[in-house]
């Protein structure tokens, strides 16, 4: 009996051990499984990532490449093939970008306003290093325009096109963030700070007055779009004596109503005066 009973009890530890590796045996698998699974999921993850830049940079160099064909064949789809084909890409590559020319726009805006945006920052670094060089705010908000819109001057013979592509509907929103974008960075680099209506009003200003003048610069055939200029520098002298009559005759609220109302005619007349739609 005792011998049976030494027999069950080694029996007994045997399966317990047995039994404890292959619990120790699957918890390990399990583990490895999971750690596959991670790692399978970070990877795919890595590789998804890789791939949307990976296009990101193919679509940026297409887009770059096609800006050399939209004076002769404007913001279209026909300029983005021409400029992948450029580059070793297929024709047809286009499929890429859904929007077609307001892609094109769209990028050729996000570049210049990133330009314009380094710019600035030389310049505020190197006003620093020499305080005696600043100019005045209006004329920073002046050069600033003018080397915005000089930007322009190359396609100006499609610009129009581009305006009108970036005022449909479905593209409305983009051109708005890109001229928002545009003013807030010239009224900052220009040394406004304000946290208050200021901050509304000059930037409402400043969009009717790049917009008002690039209307006007389409029309200009002057030499070195001269007359573009001083018309530039006559606007912004106005605006500040409006934005001053403005805020010694009406309160905060009012004042933003009645910038609104004197931006939206001006620009309105403007256009209307150039003959465009």
């Amino acid at each position: 009996m005792a011998m049976l009973h030494s027999l069950r009890s080694v029996g007994s530890r045997l399966v317990a051990a047995s039994c404890r590796r292959l619990w120790t045996s699957r918890t390990l698998l399990a583990d490895q499984i999971e750690k596959d699974n991670v790692r399978k999921e970070s990877q795919e993850s890595t590789y998804e990532e890789n791939d949307e830049e990976y296009e990101k940079n193919i679509k940026i160099k297409i887009l770059g490449a096609s800006l050399k064909f939209v004076p002769d064949m404007g913001w279209s789809k026909q300029a983005i093939s021409a400029g992948a084909e450029s580059i070793g890409y297929p024709g047809v590559i286009h499929g890429l970008f859904p929007n077609g020319g307001a892609d094109l726009v769209q990028h050729f805006y996000f570049i210049c306003n990133q330009q314009l945006n380094q710019i600035l920052k030389k310049e505020a670094l190197a006003i620093e290093a020499n305080p005696p060089s600043r100019k005045t705010p209006e004329q920073q908000v002046r050069d600033a325009v003018e080397t915005r819109l000089r930007m322009v001057i190359p396609y100006k013979k499609t610009w129009p096109q581009a305006m009108a592509i970036m005022t449909l509907p479905p593209n409305v929103p983009t051109a708005l963030a890109n001229l928002l974008t545009l003013v807030d960075d010239i009224c900052y680099y220009a040394g406004d700070r304000s946290v208050d209506i200021n901050w509304y009003v000059r930037r409402v200003i400043l969009a009717t007055i790049y917009k008002t003048t690039e209307l006007y610069m389409l029309q200009d055939t002057s030499e070195d779009h001269r007359e573009t200029w001083l018309f530039l520098e006559r606007l912004i002298n106005d605006a500040v004596q409006i934005q001053t009559a403005l805020f010694i005759s009406a309160k905060p609220d009012e004042t933003l109503n009645r910038v609104t109302e004197t931006a939206t005619a001006a620009f309105i007349t403007a256009r209307n005066i150039l003959g465009l739609n």
